[in-house]
């Protein structure tokens, strides 16, 4: 009875914070450091009112240091060299601020702890280690820290980026062994193009890339969404607009449309998050959550299912190129189509499907997975966002992304076989079964030999490498149930090795369950990644059955005594850590709706 009064008190908490014109949910990602440290610093060389701005944002800064004198990505989060480096710099011009002279002399403190100096030698060296190869994020930090120096020679420590490969076109990458991720062609051009400039104007010579920077500030331009944040993101936009500032680009539209969204993203607490908002990817995920109760609404149900049709991107998109067919995780301009939000919202309108037109539903759910087969890559797996320029992280396929992709594949292709809802040809089944068959192979063979799978896009700060076996191995278990469930084509030997992955991966994670009854790859059991746990143990084995009903009672108890907190388990974009507001919610009330429903 507990479980059924919290389960439907959550239900309705998670309905009223709906928009209360669209009908969806935005939800509330964390304050950054990083990204008020950059953001504060791209504007505080405007007028007043971004001056002012700037000083708030440094003020917050100020206020949210840690103990020992670092920075982590979220208040939460403990200290890293990266964030404690960019918010270092850009104090430096804030010394005014309240409390800022000890923030900075603890921070240089735990900076030298770390890394033997200040200098830009030293700090590139350590922060190599941490980057490796990728030098998406490494050489923006670099760059930011070399204009914050007083010293201008510390210009030849930030390494050079191929930027007049943002010339070629974008199918040619692929075929390069670049450094740089897809997604950081704004900062390849932006950043490369300011250290060029820089660097020879300090040995005294022609600066000769100067001369492509107008057909390259024109590309960057192109790139730009029309309310100016490159991929909705402060960081991202914030080197863009700081490098151009820097090597005399000022005055460029580009600079002027970044400014004006770094002004427009900054919260009520004078800080910014790393993105504006996760809309469609929590609307996709809360839709599916609240499934039985937005039914129960017709009105409610054919608002959020138009509204999720209407996201999805209806034409090649200018920034990477994809097809159409996908969805991002944002409705705002900089949002870019990916395999994780295609797949929740074609999982969503699967549960919307009553309450949509069959032509335009038909149309959305074959170009969404047509997308999704088309991104599918050489190994069986699916990456993020495109099938990558090389082997750097955010560009291979990843566990959780193909179980995802999967999941929506194979529910849709039921529907299709019983010729329900939408209708398609033998060709594009044919196409189905063997895009579901090669994610099975890769993800049998992406399993650890524990049981265990790995997420991309999902953490834990307290575990080793920062890897969260817990969520990776959740995801992947409850989308490969839903798959055993609708893969109607598997023979008997094929189920049986699903089902022995599906029966490893419980092992696991029934041996990893803390004696609270809770999950967590760290130490202590967090909403998200328990509810997570349950949803994929509860439609398991008897011993899984029993885990999962421990877990709810602990999730139970957790809501009872209103100590939910959003804990940072999200990644970002180069190991950026945060925490969405809506994450233990939603999450929780799916858990509890399949307890409710096994019972």
């Amino acid at each position: 009875m507990k479980i059924l009064n919290t389960y439907a008190q959550l239900v309705e908490k998670l309905m009223d914070l709906r928009d209360p014109i669209s009908g969806v949910w935005t939800g509330q990602l964390s304050s950054s450091a990083l990204s008020t440290s950059l953001a504060l610093s791209a504007l505080e060389s405007g007028d007043y009112k971004d001056r002012k701005l700037s000083h708030s944002g440094a003020q917050w800064l100020v206020d949210n240091v840690n103990s020992d004198g670092g920075w982590g990505d979220t208040p939460e989060s403990p200290s890293n060299l990266s964030t404690s480096l960019i918010a270092r710099a850009s104090l430096l011009k804030h010394k005014d601020c309240k409390g800022a002279a000890e923030a900075l002399s603890l921070t240089s403190t735990w900076i030298m702890q770390h890394t033997c100096s200040l200098s830009l030698e030293d700090i590139s060296g350590s922060l190599n280690s941490i980057y490796k190869k990728d030098k998406t994020f490494a050489v923006p930090i670099l760059m930011f820290l070399a204009m914050c120096s007083d010293d201008e020679n510390e210009w030849v420590h930030v390494p050079k980026l191929p930027f007049l490969l943002a010339l070629l076109p974008g199918w040619c990458y692929r075929f390069l062994r670049i450094e740089v991720v897809s997604y950081a062609l704004p900062a390849l051009i932006a950043v490369g193009v300011c250290r060029h400039i820089k660097v020879a104007s300090l040995k005294n010579k022609m600066a000769w890339g100067k001369l492509f920077a107008p057909i390259l500030l024109h590309r960057l331009e192109r790139l730009q969404p029309e309310h100016g944040g490159f991929l909705d993101a402060a960081p991202l936009t914030a080197f863009v607009v700081l490098a151009l500032q820097q090597c005399g680009y000022d005055n460029h539209a580009v600079v002027a449309k970044g400014c004006r969204f770094l002004r427009a993203s900054v919260t009520k607490s004078g800080s910014w998050p790393i993105d504006s908002n996760l809309r469609i990817w929590v609307s996709s995920l809360s839709i599916r959550a609240l499934s039985e109760r937005l039914k129960a609404d017709p009105d409610s149900a054919r608002k959020v299912a138009q509204w999720l049709l209407l996201q999805q991107q209806l034409e090649i998109h200018p920034y990477t190129g994809a097809a159409p067919g996908g969805w991002a995780w944002t409705d705002l301009p900089g949002g870019v189509p990916d395999a994780d939000d295609t797949a929740a919202a074609l999982i969503a309108l699967f549960h919307m499907k009553e309450f949509t037109a069959p032509a335009p539903l038909t149309k959305a759910v074959r170009l969404g997975l047509s997308w999704i087969m088309n991104l599918q890559n050489r190994d069986g797996g699916v990456p993020t966002f495109c099938r990558g320029w090389g082997k750097l992280p955010f560009d291979k396929s990843c566990c959780d992304i193909t179980a995802h992709a999967l999941e929506a594949l194979v529910i849709w292709k039921f529907q299709i076989e019983r010729k329900q809802y939408i209708v398609c040809d033998d060709i594009f089944m044919r196409q189905l079964n063997a895009a579901s068959r090669r994610m099975v192979n890769f993800l049998e063979s992406a399993q650890d030999n524990d049981g265990a799978w790995l997420p991309l896009w999902f953490g834990h700060q307290q575990s080793i490498n920062k890897l969260n076996h817990i969520i990776g191995t959740a995801r992947v278990v409850q989308c490969l149930h839903t798959f055993l469930l609708n893969a109607q084509e598997l023979n008997n030997v094929q189920r049986k090795a699903v089902s022995e992955m599906v029966e490893k991966a419980e092992i696991h994670l029934i041996k990893n369950q803390k004696p609270d009854g809770g999950w967590s790859a760290g130490n202590n059991s967090t909403v998200e990644e328990t509810a997570l746990v349950i949803s994929a143990l509860i439609q398991g084995s008897p011993e899984s059955s029993k885990a999962a009903h421990k877990g709810a009672d602990w999730l139970v108890e957790m809501h009872t005594n209103n100590t939910i907190k959003s804990a940072p388990i999200g990644l970002y974009f180069s190991v950026l850590w945060y925490d969405e507001a809506l994450y233990p919610l939603i999450w929780s009330v799916e858990a509890l709706k399949k307890i409710k429903d096994n019972q």
